[in-house]
């Protein structure tokens, strides 16, 4: 198999996260109320929650559950109450309804303070081929 890099700020760059977040909105099914794109830099996707929490995914620290203030797509979303869910910043998609569970309880990974995996400037560390393997399960 060959490593495929995608060059930063291209159309397909900027949609890479898409495919990782349509995956943990399916896991997530009813409770999904809506979801869309945020702005880049870092790349942001909003998942709203039925409940009227959201989650909100970014490249640098993953996902975190707040309360939805504001946002919309193309939007840096607002919460409040965050708490980030831990587990690393793309964890399995299948991992996230647990991790989302545990964020509500307040228990597990979750935590208040923000962690910071990587800087949305590292263009070429590698996290575009780690992205890319969910739009090729996808694609499948």
């Amino acid at each position: 198999m060959t490593i495929r890099h995608v060059e930063p700020y291209s159309d397909e760059w900027l949609q890479q996260p898409v495919c990782y977040v349509r995956l943990v909105v399916e896991l997530l099914g009813a409770e999904v109320a809506d979801w869309w794109e945020g702005p880049c830099d870092p790349r942001e996707a909003t998942v709203r929650l039925a409940d009227g929490a959201a989650l909100v995914w970014d490249e640098e620290s993953g996902w975190r559950l707040g309360r939805f203030v504001s946002g919309g797509s193309g939007e840096r979303t607002e919460l409040t109450g965050s708490r980030y869910l831990g587990g690393g910043l793309l964890p399995r998609p299948e991992r996230v309804p647990a991790a989302l569970a545990d964020a509500r309880a307040g228990v597990g990974a979750c935590s208040a303070w923000r962690p910071c995996y990587r800087s949305h400037r590292s263009c070429h560390d590698g996290f575009d081929v780690a992205l890319d393997f969910y739009r090729r399960l996808i694609d499948a």
